[in-house]
């Protein structure tokens, strides 16, 4: 009974000897403060560039939505106003439309009379003018995708000089906790590049695809139109 009460009384002393484990939490916050001026100049850079991208593709994003609208019922009305004749009504459909689809044909329109040939060279010089309106900026976001990464990288780059400067200078003494510190903080800018970059990168291609299915729909407007043409009186 007295060995019992005396081991008890051992582990409570050696409970209180034991220092409390403390939970260090890690905010985005932090990490940015604690990373250095070199740290958070390049945060800064990547935080601007990621709103560059959110806002070019969002802004490209509407205007390809807006360009793509079009009635079914459209070349219908092309085909029965230049049958008849009627070619003022028909540029008047296509003023009506205002999308690239529209100012192709009013393009093809104006040329009628002319040989195929010349009328399907103003169709392609018009065609490349409206392909170059949809991809205005879009190659911003291909040049943020390739760049963050390669930006918050060379963040880290510098973290890790400075943090194996410090433990050169201090003869090998450092405290591993205060080294991992700086490594870890380092890393934050790795992290946040690859984040911005894959924003951007995920932003470009689906603006491509999204550009693509305008430029075809020009493509199969321009051929209904020439086949038009091509119809015997």
């Amino acid at each position: 009974m007295l060995n019992f009460f005396f081991q008890e009384e051992t582990d409570v002393a050696l409970q209180e000897l034991e220092p409390e484990a403390v939970e260090k939490t890690l905010s985005i916050m932090d990490l940015i403060a604690s990373g250095g001026l070199a740290g958070q100049i390049i945060i800064a850079v990547l935080f601007v560039l990621l709103f560059v991208a959110v806002y070019i593709y969002f802004e490209r994003l509407f205007a390809i939505k807006g360009a793509s609208k079009m009635d079914s019922n459209f070349m219908n009305q092309i085909k029965d106003q230049v049958s008849n004749g009627n070619i003022q009504g028909a540029k008047l459909l296509c003023a009506q439309q205002n999308s690239p689809v529209s100012r192709l044909t009013e393009k093809g329109i104006s040329r009628i009379g002319s040989p195929l040939d010349d009328i399907n060279t103003a169709i392609e010089n018009a065609g490349r003018l409206e392909v170059y309106k949809l991809e205005k900026n879009v190659s911003i976001l291909a040049t943020i995708a390739g760049a963050a990464p390669m930006i918050g990288f060379l963040g880290t780059v510098i973290g890790m000089v400075l943090a194996f400067h410090q433990l050169a200078t201090s003869s090998g003494q450092a405290e591993m906790g205060t080294l991992a510190e700086g490594i870890y903080t380092a890393m934050t800018t790795t992290v946040a590049g690859l984040i911005v970059g894959i924003i951007a990168y995920i932003g470009y291609n689906h603006l491509v695809v999204r550009t693509d299915k305008v430029v075809h729909q020009m493509e199969a407007t321009a051929v209904d139109f020439l086949d038009l043409l091509n119809e015997p009186a």
